[in-house]
């Protein structure tokens, strides 16, 4: 994963995005194209994830002269709410699909057939009681686990308070453990 720059850095880049500047864009979308598309990826069939990261960014092109700092949003969180909503839009718009892909698993972490075929029964049922929770604790999951944003910044994207993203995790994770079969570590 790549190192992730300090929010003094970032608020430079952006000021220099909103003046035109596409390499400093460019050092933005390197900085936050894994965890954009993890977190659609995870929300989206595979086949469109792609294109819908990059509508992501080609809004955030077009709108990064409406991002302000004074607000208090950092750009991750602001850039989150733009992946978040394009995401909803698509499911507005095609009604067709399954927010969770079933080909998620990572083929890279381990090469082995039956580790694979073990690896993708796990994300299965995991998948499976992710649908079962409310969209409230689902939205904190995946941000949290799949986009890896750390508290502050699922707190900036949801509008909530750092204090209130913890617990709803918190409960969450021991909704989501109720709904896993007991055995689920077994086979991990």
């Amino acid at each position: 994963m790549q190192q992730q720059l300090p929010e003094s850095e970032l608020q430079r880049l952006v000021a220099k995005a909103q003046d035109g500047d596409t390499d400093a864009f460019e050092k933005l979308y390197l900085q936050f194209f894994l965890p954009i598309y993890r977190y659609t990826a995870f929300r989206v069939p595979s086949e469109i994830a792609e294109d819908i990261v990059a509508d992501v960014f080609v809004k955030a092109w077009e709108k990064i002269h409406q991002y302000r700092t004074k607000k208090g949003v950092p750009f991750g969180a602001w850039l989150f709410r733009i992946a978040r909503h394009t995401v909803i839009d698509t499911y507005r718009h095609e009604r067709n699909f399954e927010e969770v892909s079933e080909d998620l698993a990572d083929p890279d972490v381990l090469n082995r057939a039956d580790a694979h075929v073990k690896n993708r029964d796990v994300l299965r049922i995991v998948r499976a009681a992710l649908e079962k929770l409310p969209r409230r604790y689902r939205e904190i999951l995946v941000l949290s686990y799949i986009a890896e944003l750390p508290h502050n910044e699922v707190a900036r994207v949801l509008k909530m308070t750092e204090g209130g993203v913890r617990i709803l995790k918190f409960r969450a994770l021991r909704k989501l453990e109720a709904l896993l079969p007991p055995d689920i570590n077994d086979r991990s």
